[in-house]
C-alpha cells in the first residue's frame, strides 16, 4: 500500500493539475454557455410550435443527423487520425484538411440523393401537405452543407489546442440561432422557419472557421491522393458501421415515425432535449480529450491510463445526470410546457438510453481518434441481435416501451466498444500502433 501511495505521489504534478483544472473550467462553463443557449432555443421552439409542427421539425431534424452521419462516413475521424500525425506542419495540416473537405463533398452529395425521398416520404405520411414537405426539406439543404463544412473546420483548432477562439466563435454561432428564433417562430410557428433560423448562422461561423483553421494549416493546399487513400481506407472500414448507425442510432424516432403517432414523434423529440447534457460533455472531451488521445505516443501503459481516466469521467457524470434527472423530472417537464406534463417515467428512461449511449460514443471516439476501427461486421451483428431481441420482447408502438428498447439496444454495444478499446490498447506495443 505505502509503494502504491508513494507512485502517485511521484506521478502527482501540482501545476500540470492545476493547468488542467483552470483550462476544464474555462471550456467547460464556455460550453455550459454554449449549450444552454442551444437548450434555450430548443425550448423556444417546443413551446411555440404545434405538436404536429414539432413533430415534423423533429423528423427533419432527425434526417438531418442521419444525413450528416451518412456524408462523413468517417471522414472526419480519419482527418483526425491523420492531422493528429502532422499537427505542426502547417503545410502538411493543410492537405489533410483539403482531402477531407474534398471527400465529403461527394459523399454530401450521394447522401442527400439516398436521404431526402425517404424523408419527403415520412413528412407526408405524417401529414405535411406536399408544398409544406417540399419546403421543409428545401430549408434543410443549407443546414446540411453548412454543418458538414463546420464540423470539418473545427477539425484543426482542436488539433492544435486553439479552444478558446473555437468557443468564441460557437457562442456567436448560437446567439444568432437564438436571435433568429426570438424574431421568426413567434410570428410564424412553422417548422421550415425554425430550421432556417437554426441553419443560417452557421454560414457565419464557417467563415470565422475558415479564417482561424487558415492559420494552423494552409488553405491553398491541394488534395492528395495518398493522404486520400489512407483517410478512406478509414471510411471503408467506418462506413458500414456510419450507415448501420443511422438506422440504429436513431431507430427510436425512425420506429416511431413508422408504428406510432405523430403525438408521439414530438413528445420523443422534446424530451430529447434533456439529453443535450450530454452533448456539453461530449463537446468539452472533443475539444480537449480526444485530439490530446490522438497525439499520445504508442505506450500501451499511458495509453490505457487516459482510456480509463476519461471513462471514469464519462461514467460518473453519466450517473450523476440521470441521478438529477430522476429526483427533478417532474420540474423539468415544466419547461416543456403542458403539452408534454405527465412524462416522469419517460424523461429517465431516455435519460438512461443517452447515457448508455454516450458511455459507449466515448470509447468509440477515442479509438477511432487514432485510427483504430472495429470490424464492422462485429458491430453489426452484435446491433441487428439485440434490435431483434428488443422487437421481440417489448411493445415499440408505445413511447414507453420505445425509450426501453433503446436502454436494451445500446447495453451491448457499450460492452462491445469498452472490451474493444481496452484490447486494442494493449496490442499497441506488439502492433506499432
Amino acid at each position: 500500500m505505502k509503494v502504491l501511495i508513494h507512485r502517485a505521489y511521484k506521478s502527482f504534478n501540482l501545476n500540470e493539475t492545476i493547468a488542467w483544472i483552470k483550462l476544464i473550467s474555462i471550456t467547460g462553463a464556455s460550453q455550459v454557455f454554449i449549450q444552454g443557449l442551444s437548450f434555450v432555443g430548443g425550448i423556444l421552439i417546443i413551446r411555440s410550435l404545434p405538436t404536429n409542427q414539432y413533430a415534423l421539425y423533429t423528423l427533419a431534424n432527425t434526417m438531418l443527423g442521419t444525413m450528416s452521419v451518412l456524408a462523413d462516413g468517417g471522414i472526419t475521424t480519419g482527418v483526425l487520425a491523420q492531422g493528429g500525425k502532422v499537427w505542426q506542419d502547417r503545410e502538411k495540416l493543410g492537405v489533410v484538411l483539403a482531402t477531407g473537405l474534398n471527400l465529403r463533398m461527394k459523399l454530401a452529395l450521394l447522401s442527400l440523393l439516398f436521404s431526402m425521398p425517404i424523408l419527403l416520404y415520412l413528412l407526408h405520411h405524417h401529414g405535411a401537405s406536399w408544398i409544406m414537405t417540399l419546403v421543409i426539406a428545401a430549408a434543410l439543404v443549407p443546414a446540411f452543407f453548412t454543418s458538414l463544412s463546420g464540423s470539418m473546420l473545427e477539425v484543426t483548432p482542436r488539433l492544435v489546442q486553439q479552444i478558446i477562439p473555437l468557443q468564441k466563435i460557437q457562442v456567436g454561432a448560437n446567439l444568432g440561432r437564438l436571435t433568429l428564433l426570438v424574431a421568426s417562430v413567434f410570428a410564424f410557428p412553422l417548422a421550415f422557419i425554425a430550421i432556417l433560423a437554426a441553419g443560417l448562422p452557421q454560414i457565419w461561423a464557417n467563415i470565422k472557421l475558415r479564417a482561424l483553421s487558415a492559420q494552423f494549416a494552409d488553405n491553398t493546399q491541394k488534395p492528395d491522393a495518398e493522404i486520400g487513400r489512407q483517410i478512406f481506407a478509414m471510411v471503408k472500414r467506418l462506413l458500414p458501421e456510419s450507415i448501420y448507425y443511422c438506422v440504429s442510432g436513431q431507430i427510436t424516432i425512425w420506429l416511431i415515425s413508422i408504428l406510432g403517432s405523430t403525438t408521439s414523434i414530438a413528445q420523443v423529440g422534446a424530451l430529447g432535449r434533456f439529453s443535450m447534457v450530454f452533448g456539453v460533455i461530449s463537446t468539452l472531451l472533443s475539444a480537449l480529450f480526444y485530439p490530446r488521445f490522438a497525439r499520445l505516443p504508442s505506450d500501451s501503459r499511458l495509453l490505457l491510463k487516459r482510456y480509463v481516466q476519461i471513462q471514469a469521467v464519462v461514467i460518473i457524470v453519466s450517473g450523476a445526470v440521470i441521478c438529477a434527472v430522476w429526483l427533478l423530472s417532474d420540474k423539468l417537464l415544466l419547461l416543456l410546457g403542458a403539452k408534454y406534463a405527465g412524462l416522469s417515467t419517460e424523461v429517465v428512461l431516455l435519460i438512461i438510453g443517452g447515457g448508455i449511449n454516450f458511455i459507449s460514443g466515448s470509447s468509440f471516439y477515442m479509438c477511432t481518434s487514432r485510427g483504430w476501427v472495429i470490424n464492422p461486421i462485429i458491430t453489426i451483428v452484435i446491433s441487428i441481435a439485440s434490435i431483434s431481441l428488443g422487437v421481440m420482447l417489448l411493445d415499440i408502438s408505445t413511447l414507453r416501451g420505445i425509450l426501453i428498447f433503446n436502454i436494451l439496444v445500446g447495453l451491448p454495444t457499450l460492452l462491445m466498444h469498452i472490451v474493444y478499446g481496452v484490447r486494442r490498447i494493449l496490442t499497441v506495443e506488439q502492433s506499432g500502433d
